[in-house]
């Protein structure tokens, strides 16, 4: 088994909000797991500790769980890491502001039976078939929104964990059954890839190959190399204008060959 992962900010004068973790239980198989925290826009969010505490603290409580209790399933995993963290500011924070902080989540999971999953948000997985074969487990709730109805801070808000709108982990455990969910039998994963959006712009923000193509630059250049080719891309005058929102955001990948 390989695994390979890197991470990178956006601006290195400001902290990483991105949570790339990697686990390889002693019973065997793995866990990847990546959240994006969402920058919110300037003023009061409700909650004094911020987005990388929020994504360190979930992040390490889903990690934990999914290494350590296969009897639970991943959605279950998430609403309880929810919870936790949630629990760990209730009493100092005002958990039901809208801008609270949150995050995209992927969660994978793998033994030798079967490849577990879990996508909620713009966050990207990847799975390989044994034929070479790439497809995408996406959750596109948020690119189904018009880009006029986000423009706004207002608006962005209304649409925020809400019918209608789109879904991040937040403060709400059961924001965990809105998330993508699945399971593919192990003979039918050759390799697997995990990718928040900051990553996933060599594809779906750039063009610059299909998602298969994508991972054959994980594949050979590793999860590095994979956010090198998006920083130079980013910073092309002829290309930035394609990237929404920020210039460079935070980039995570990780790569496993199963």
């Amino acid at each position: 088994m390989r695994i390979d992962l890197a991470t990178a900010p956006g601006d290195p004068e400001r902290p990483n909000e991105d949570w790339l973790s990697a686990a390889t239980p002693a019973a065997g198989g793995g866990v990847l797991v990546a959240l994006d925290g969402v920058t919110p826009p300037a003023g009061d969010t409700g909650c004094s500790h911020g987005v990388p505490w929020f994504t360190a603290r979930l992040g390490g409580r889903l990690t934990e769980l999914s290494g350590s209790r296969r009897d639970m399933p991943l959605a279950r995993i998430l609403s309880e890491s929810i919870r936790a963290t949630a629990d760990a500011h209730r009493g100092t924070c005002d958990l039901s502001h809208v801008r609270t902080p949150q995050a995209t989540a992927v969660v994978v999971r793998w033994d030798g039976e079967g490849v577990e999953h879990l996508v909620l948000s713009d966050s990207v997985l990847l799975l390989e078939a044994p034929d070479g074969a790439v497809s995408a487990v996406l959750d596109d709730r948020l690119d189904r929104i018009p880009r006029a109805a986000l423009r706004t801070r207002e608006s962005a808000d209304a649409l925020r964990n809400a019918e209608g709108g789109f879904f991040t982990a937040a403060a709400d455990p059961a924001v965990a059954a809105r998330a993508v969910t699945g399971r593919t039998p192990r003979e039918g994963v050759r390799s697997l890839a995990v990718l928040t959006d900051g990553a996933s712009r060599w594809t779906d923000t750039f063009g610059e190959g299909d998602w298969a193509q994508c991972l054959a630059v994980l594949r050979k250049e590793g999860a590095q190399g994979l956010i090198g080719r998006v920083r130079v891309l980013e910073s092309d005058p002829d290309r930035r204008g394609r990237a929404r929102g920020k210039r460079h955001d935070d980039a995570s990948a990780a790569y496993a060959e199963l």
